[in-house]
């Protein structure tokens, strides 16, 4: 093939493409382009430079220079200097896309981005084993084993991380408020995620924890809200989201779908016309409209967390909680090349109903709260009425339930201690409004 062929092949229409928002996808059908038009916006002054570059290298070079290397070398080139979110993804990336939206696939389980030439970890997954070995949003990867990722491409760093199933990486970070780099040993394991975890906290106060947005993910959290209703009568649901990555665009709309009953959820904004997408709600919702909803979100809740929490805000459906999110509000798409290659291209933002853009921003909490390692105070030598000689008991003695998890999660998870206290308050409050007061004959004469 030519050069002008290669090149030909990179610029024809697509008429399947893949549109992601973080690691989201949802199909749409692009338009086809005349070839006319498409030689009309060819720049040719500059093709003509490339062309002449690309000639060079491949006559003057010290070593010899293989044509189609050098011409993938070009492309990864032109997309990196772009947005850190577009990339050429040769063979092994295209194929990890498409696993990692169903819920498999192998590595050190991290969804990572590039910053300054390092690699940042956007969010560790649930119960794998970056998640157990302690990395943690944030954190900046300086090395991976013995090598320097600086200036390193983000799919080439990627590829590092890979491995054989049991084999280890030394992973060298560089994390907020530590002196010095830290060094966490990560053992490699084929990782499977499970989309959403369900458990309750008190009787009729629900969890669910939403790990990363699949394609099974809608219908996931319908089974995990039945699980919970068939334990109680729900009176309030806690929606966990921090360090939740993204996942798939049309995941996100189903479960913003699922609490909302009208109105727009997230809509889309770029320059083709096919990037320009709106999802609107429908009537039916997997709970009752008036329950209470808190959503927790923190630096490592992206993407598709970002389009659920700002939509449940926008609509006044739920009180988010936490610190601010990660802030990618850009969509990507795949345009595949061929069966093995493809290009994932930034075209489009997207904004929440209220017509907000989050991009490099963030979802800002309702109400913030920091995460916090919490040490309880003794409660200390006080006198109380059981303590009194003589005493009239109380009946049976039964062990207080609700002491011992409050005192478990204001230990172990102070964002979902908060959130669990916002919760019972509400509760408790909505009944005692709803009592009829009796009336009370007036004493005026």
């Amino acid at each position: 093939m030519t050069l002008k062929q290669q090149l030909s092949s990179l610029t024809k229409p697509l008429l399947l493409a893949c549109l992601l928002s973080g690691s989201a996808t949802a199909l749409f059908a692009a338009d086809a382009v005349s070839e006319a038009e498409q030689v009309k916006s060819i720049p040719l002054e500059e093709i003509r430079l490339f062309t002449e570059v690309f000639e060079r290298i491949k006559n003057s070079y010290v070593e010899p220079v293989d044509d189609a290397e050098l011409l993938e070398s070009a492309v990864r080139g032109m997309l990196a200097g772009l947005d850190p979110h577009s990339a050429y993804l040769e063979a092994d990336a295209f194929s990890d896309l498409q696993s990692h939206t169903s819920g498999e696939f192998g590595g050190l389980g991290i969804e990572v981005g590039m910053e300054n030439g390092f690699i940042r970890v956007i969010a560790p997954i649930d119960d794998t084993p970056a998640y157990r070995a302690g990395v943690k949003a944030g954190d900046l990867i300086i090395k991976l084993g013995d090598q320097s990722v600086q200036g390193m491409e983000l799919g080439d760093a990627v590829k590092l991380m890979r491995g054989k199933p049991g084999s280890e990486l030394l992973l060298t970070v560089v994390r907020e408020g530590e002196d010095k780099p830290l060094e966490i040993m990560v053992v490699r394991d084929v990782i499977r995620v499970a989309s959403v975890k369900q458990r309750m906290l008190e009787d009729g106060i629900g969890y669910l924890r939403i790990t990363q947005f699949q394609v099974n993910t809608g219908k996931d959290l319908l089974k995990a809200i039945e699980r919970l209703q068939d334990e109680s009568d729900l009176r309030g649901l806690v929606l966990d989201l921090r360090n939740n990555p993204g996942g798939v665009l049309r995941a996100a709309v189903e479960v913003s779908d699922g609490f909302i009953d009208q109105g727009l959820i997230v809509y889309t904004q770029g320059r083709v016309e096919n990037s320009e997408l709106r999802y609107n709600a429908t009537t039916k919702t997997l709970v009752d409209s008036s329950l209470p909803l808190v959503v927790l979100i923190n630096q490592g809740s992206a993407s598709a967390s970002e389009i659920v929490a700002g939509a449940l805000q926008d609509h006044a459906r739920a009180i988010v909680m936490g610190v601010d999110s990660f802030g990618k509000g850009s969509v990507q798409t795949i345009l595949p090349l061929t069966k093995k290659r493809a290009l994932k291209l930034t075209t489009a933002r997207y904004y929440t109903p209220n017509g907000r853009s989050i991009q490099a921003q963030g979802i800002v909490p309702d109400i913030y709260v920091a995460d916090a390692n919490i040490s309880l105070k003794e409660s200390g030598n006080y006198l109380k009425e059981r303590d009194l000689s003589g005493h009239l008991e109380n009946g049976p003695e039964e062990v207080d339930t609700d002491a011992q998890l409050r005192t478990s999660l204001a230990e172990k998870d102070f964002q979902l201690y908060e959130a669990f206290n916002l919760l019972k308050a509400l509760s408790i409050i909505k009944p005692f409004a709803a009592v009829e007061q009796p009336e009370m004959e007036s004493a005026v004469q």
